[in-house]
């Protein structure tokens, strides 16, 4: 099975479900794919992996979200939205993968909604609270060209579901990464006083980027796409400073459980509400 066909399967809908789901309509993100766990892989260590990445997906997606009617423009607003609907796609699939593959038998719904802060493992980076518009493109674009150079790699990976979801999910991210640093340039090299809310943003990010290099080795890539962005718009690289602790662990920040209060507040409500 190729990877394209496995995506167009992975991404086809069934509008007769009516659970959470993040209000997609799917019966099963995985419905017709072989999901058998590849000779060789480590059904755990799979499942560990995509649970990662979907909280870092569903985390700041959140975090978009807020940016609903709060936008400087009404572009951005819909820019900013469909960014984030990229990421919930991003997470439900591979939460998806992991119910699968981690012997829990687990759907979406379970992981995004009923598990605890202390049971997320998404970088603190996503977590943190919005800010300003400078301080969020600033870590959209930290978050994006971290995720693309990792999600590059997973195109090989050895599961052809990781991988046909990695290769979907790098065409999203590349956008993710233009529009981001299309608006850090434009920041940085506009007004004085855009200037110095985006040089503000790049040293409150500073201190996180730690952790996403500890993760994944993309540090070179990642400093790469930094580096020509603050060239561009004129401004410093981000100092780096790490904290200790990492969201990977467990170890988050004041930030997180309030965060998953709002978004699993309808879902724990009415557990077996459908719509």
């Amino acid at each position: 099975m190729s990877d394209d066909h496995v995506y167009l399967t992975l991404a086809e809908g069934h509008e007769d479900d009516a659970r959470w789901a993040y209000g997609t309509g799917f019966e099963d993100p995985l419905h017709g794919v072989d999901t058998t766990v590849p000779d060789g892989v480590d059904a755990g260590e799979l499942a560990a992996s995509c649970v990662v990445l979907a909280d870092d997906a569903l985390v700041s997606a959140q975090r978009l979200a807020e940016w609903t009617t709060r936008a400087p423009e009404l572009e951005e607003e819909v820019a900013l939205a469909n960014i984030g609907l990229d990421l919930l796609g991003q997470a439900r699939l591979l939460y998806a993968r992991a119910g699968q593959v981690d012997g829990s038998g687990r759907g979406e719904d379970a992981y995004a909604y009923f598990r605890d802060a202390d049971d997320f493992r998404n970088v603190r980076l996503a977590e943190l609270p919005g800010g300003d518009f400078a301080f969020s493109v600033v870590r959209l674009l930290v978050l994006s060209s971290w995720r693309l150079a990792h999600f590059e790699r997973l195109m090989a990976s050895p599961d052809p579901v990781l991988a046909a979801i990695a290769a979907k999910g790098v065409k999203e991210l590349t956008y993710h990464r233009q529009y981001a640093a299309e608006w850090v340039v434009r920041l940085g090299d506009g007004t004085e006083e855009s200037h110095r809310r985006t040089r503000t943003a790049l040293e409150q990010v500073a201190p996180y980027l730690g952790e996403l290099f500890t993760a994944y080795d993309v540090r070179d890539e990642v400093v790469a796409v930094l580096r020509q962005v603050t060239e561009a718009g004129g401004l410093p690289m981000p100092v780096y400073r790490p904290l200790p602790g990492a969201g990977r662990s467990g170890d988050h920040t004041e930030h997180l459980a309030p965060l998953l209060a709002e978004l699993q507040s309808v879902a724990r409500a009415h557990p077996e509400a459908t719509w």
